[in-house]
């Protein structure tokens, strides 16, 4: 009895949670050990199909860097970084659409649907929905000092999101699955970085969150100790000091932009802990870093 008497106290908890998000949008980057672990898959897709069932509206934003380089090797194709980005020719951007348009993205509408949701897989060539141009960066030479820039091929970076598909699925109960496959402006295939077209995305539908998840607890301080909360105005300060660095630069980056421009919170949490987007949603304590302005 006193299991069961947990379990109700456990939902009368998180009543006050489903009651204020209730009708409100979640857009929720998917990636990491949480994308290819088999138990991790299935708490993701249970949770995302419970967020819908109470009335949040979910938004998924799926990466697959592993695989696209794992499918590039396997056809003889050695895969090239440079300043983390993937150089991605016309024969690489092949292997990116075909990996994240088909093999993950509709294997991730069918584990949805195996629990019990309605998933629907687009890319951003799917009703304009994501508007990209091509992504420059500057390399400076240690000898001379000179800024020169690097053409990465077909990478691009978002310009305008069409939310109008979005928000017709949403209307009719599914969730939006979406790969970051942007169209440039001469109609070209682009490859995007899923955290930038997560938080575009959740600027365009002003989504009540913006949820990363990550392979690491959460933003950590130099003791290793979680930082549960933290605003804008303390980021800079944390970079400097190499607090924040790496891979996590583009998460809080886009974390950044998105509440400028109006969602009300972001956070980063451990995709490996199962159910970790009710554990974060639903309780006080949360379980990584919330970032706030």
């Amino acid at each position: 009895m006193k299991e069961i008497i947990r379990k109700a106290e456990v939902l009368i908890d998180a009543l006050p949670y489903i009651t204020n998000f209730a009708g409100k949008t979640f857009v929720i980057k998917y990636g990491g050990a949480a994308q290819t672990r088999n138990d991790l898959k299935d708490s993701f897709a249970k949770d995302v199909v419970m967020l819908n069932y109470i009335g949040i509206r979910t938004v998924i934003v799926h990466g697959g860097g592993p695989r696209i380089s794992a499918t590039m090797e396997k056809m003889g194709k050695k895969p090239e970084f440079i300043q983390g980005q993937r150089v991605t020719d016309q024969e690489t951007m092949d292997i990116v659409e075909m990996v994240l348009g088909g093999l993950i993205n509709k294997e991730i509408v069918s584990l949805i649907s195996r629990n019990g949701g309605k998933a629907v897989g687009l890319s951003g060539k799917d009703g304009n929905l994501i508007n990209a141009r091509k992504k420059a960066i500057r390399k400076v030479t240690p000898e001379t000092g000179v800024s020169e820039i690097i053409d990465l091929g077909l990478v691009g970076e978002v310009t305008s999101i069409s939310p109008g598909i979005i928000e017709g699925l949403d209307r009719e109960g599914f969730i939006p699955v979406i790969a970051p496959i942007g169209v440039g402006p001469s109609g070209e295939t682009l490859n995007i970085n899923a955290d930038f077209v997560a938080a575009a995305i959740a600027a365009a539908l002003k989504a009540e969150k913006l949820i990363l998840l990550t392979d690491v607890p959460g933003l950590l301080d130099k003791k290793g100790t979680i930082l549960s909360t933290l605003k804008k105005s303390q980021i800079p300060r944390l970079v400097k000091d190499g607090t924040i660095s790496g891979g996590m630069l583009p998460k809080v980056q886009s974390c950044i932009n998105v509440l400028e421009s109006g969602v009300s919170k972001t956070h980063i949490i451990d995709g490996r802990v199962p159910h970790c987007l009710l554990l974060e949603i639903f309780t006080k304590e949360g379980i990584g870093t919330e970032i706030v302005l």
